[in-house]
């Protein structure tokens, strides 16, 4: 038996926003990828249809319903073949929407997203909720699948493939149009590639 096996989840962060280049806390505010996150979003897709995923013929695709994902999964070139899904959007922060990490804690010093949730937001156990929904899914079928969406929620499923709490998310982190794949390995629910940005790193050396 391989080292790897059984279906894969592949997971793409959209591209940049104004906000995610500024820390801003993005929930359900429907930003537009920057003319920067749009580019990258096409070196996604080049990668994925590159070897060794070739495209993913045969995978289900599915994005969340905000426009920074959909519009991620059009440019990387898999809108045609892709679902909305509601369970992908990203977590709601109520009344933490828009501000940094930084601002939070000047009014509440030690709040932890993954602990705390947000006032008239979502709480762990929403999210937590959700990321199941998603990891079932992906589970389900013998094939791979691909999803286009947004950081927060994204670490929150690896956490429960990995059936860790959600707040094992607090460890995990994605960077704009960054690529993550959850399998198997050797029997047991594995990252197999996490944060794997090299196309951007590759365009920032190009435009040096």
């Amino acid at each position: 038996m391989s080292a790897t096996e059984g279906p894969r989840l592949l997971m793409a962060r959209h591209g940049l926003t104004e906000w995610a280049r500024t820390g801003q806390h993005t929930g359900r505010t429907d930003l537009p990828l920057l003319p920067l996150g749009e580019r990258r979003a096409r070196l996604l897709g080049e990668r994925l249809r590159a070897a060794p995923w070739d495209g993913l013929p045969g995978a289900e695709v599915r994005t969340s319903p905000l426009a920074r994902a959909r519009r991620t999964c059009e440019l990387a070139g898999f809108a045609d073949r892709a679902t909305v899904w509601e369970a992908l959007a990203e977590v709601d922060y109520g009344a933490y929407e828009g501000l940094t990490t930084a601002q939070i804690r000047q009014r509440r010093p030690d709040w932890q997203l993954w602990r705390d949730g947000t006032p008239g937001g979502e709480d762990p156990e929403a999210i937590g909720a959700r990321a199941d929904a998603v990891v079932a899914w992906a589970r389900e079928g013998s094939g791979d699948r691909l999803v286009f969406a947004h950081g927060h929620v994204l670490c929150a499923v690896a956490a429960r493939w990995l059936g860790q709490p959600v707040g094992f998310a607090a460890r995990l982190r994605l960077g704009p149009a960054s690529l993550s794949v959850l399998g198997v390995q050797h029997g047991v629910p594995a990252l197999l590639r996490w944060n794997d940005d090299a196309h951007v790193q590759a365009d920032e050396d190009g435009r040096d």
